[in-house]
């Protein structure tokens, strides 16, 4: 079998956990050569580099650094800087037999578009992953990246039947389970040794976990303050740890609601954490509140009631099957649902077929095979 070489992109944090375990299998392959490509979308220390050192994941070798910017900005940087990459492998003898893209950030898109000009092939890792929400700008990065991609890797039956719905042909679709649950697998008797209950002072089950930073529910006091008065009340009979982002600390500042948390004895404000302290976290909580896409996925493995605060959701075979519900930004339904929890009413889900911790060995053989 001729040498292939792949460049595997990384941008954003949701990116690393995906490309670890990736990386990891195809290093096993002596004929592979996967060049790590960084573009630098998150830059933070917290964000990237920390990630590096918690997921034994090798540092890139490419970095692009693009840095932020508005989602136009950013987008022209990693097209232009990603293209010069793919250009000067191809002038040095050295042209990359396929680009490997996961999730949906902007990076995901802007290599992809890079590659598809230069005539590269793009395989695109949680492929088919549909809200249906075109004011997401993830499902537009997911739309534009799947419509161009040729091998099409996906992690649940309901991307698959989206992407034949798209006229997508069949022999382009592979089924392989969800990557992400690799590295929650591979890294969770680490995390569990972590002192991060110890350091917020919370005992395993005995608490909730929020994560909250989408404009929907963090930019209007309206919604922000109802959600935050019910994670103050159900407080007084479940602490929750709320390790806040920079967007909904400085929204929370700027509404003049800050008082009011502080006010809440319960409610335990932390930084934002490294991937092994928040799975110390997430993996021993009684109930999650979240609006973000990897924690539905993670607590329905982890077999944690999750409370989805979206509208919609990308991975509904964690409603349908797991442990997670929709509950937008509705504060009512949010309270009534924690009630449920704490009452022992929550609905118990159980973990997707292929979820099993050996979806990068299953995408690594079929990059090997497709390319």
């Amino acid at each position: 079998m001729k040498p292939l070489r792949f460049a595997c992109i990384v941008g954003a944090r949701p990116n690393f956990m995906k490309m670890a375990p990736l990386l990891r299998a195809l290093d096993s392959y002596e004929n592979v050569e996967a060049v790590l490509v960084h573009t630098g979308q998150h830059y933070d220390k917290n964000l990237s580099d920390v990630f590096f050192e918690q997921l034994e994941m090798r540092r890139p070798d490419v970095t692009l650094e693009v840095g932020s910017g508005s989602h136009a900005v950013q987008t022209a940087r990693v097209l232009e800087r990603f293209e010069a990459v793919l250009v000067e492998a191809a002038e040095a003898g050295r042209p990359f037999d396929r680009l490997v893209v996961v999730g949906d950030v902007n990076s995901t898109m802007a290599t992809t578009l890079a590659a598809a000009k230069l005539h590269v092939p793009v395989a695109h890792v949680e492929a088919g992953l549909r809200s249906f929400d075109r004011t997401m700008p993830e499902e537009i990065n997911r739309i534009v990246t799947d419509a161009i991609a040729d091998l099409l890797l996906v992690s649940e039956p309901d991307g698959m039947e989206n992407l034949r719905r798209e006229g997508h042909p069949e022999e382009h679709l592979r089924l392989v389970g969800n990557v992400m649950i690799d590295t929650l697998r591979f890294m969770l008797p680490k995390a569990r040794q972590c002192d991060t209950l110890a350091q917020v002072g919370v005992e395993p089950g005995q608490y909730g976990v929020v994560t909250l930073h989408r404009p929907a529910n963090v930019d209007s006091p309206d919604t922000l303050g109802p959600l935050l008065d019910v994670l103050a009340d159900v407080s007084e009979r479940l602490p929750i740890v709320f390790p806040i982002h920079p967007r909904t600390q400085e929204r929370i500042k700027r509404f003049g609601l800050a008082k009011k948390l502080g006010a809440a004895r319960n409610v335990i404000l932390t930084d934002p954490l490294g991937y092994l302290e928040f799975l110390a976290l997430t993996s021993q909580a009684k109930v999650i509140v979240t609006d973000s896409g990897g924690l539905q996925e993670e607590s329905t493995v982890l077999g944690i009631p999750c409370l989805t605060a979206r509208p919609n959701t990308e991975r509904p075979i964690t409603v349908e099957q797991g442990t997670s519900t929709l509950v937008s930004n509705d504060a009512s339904m949010l309270r009534s649902l924690l009630d449920d929890v704490l009452g022992g009413r929550y609905k118990q889900g159980t973990c997707p077929e292929l979820w099993d911790g050996r979806a990068a060995e299953r995408i690594a053989q079929a990059l090997v095979e497709g390319s």
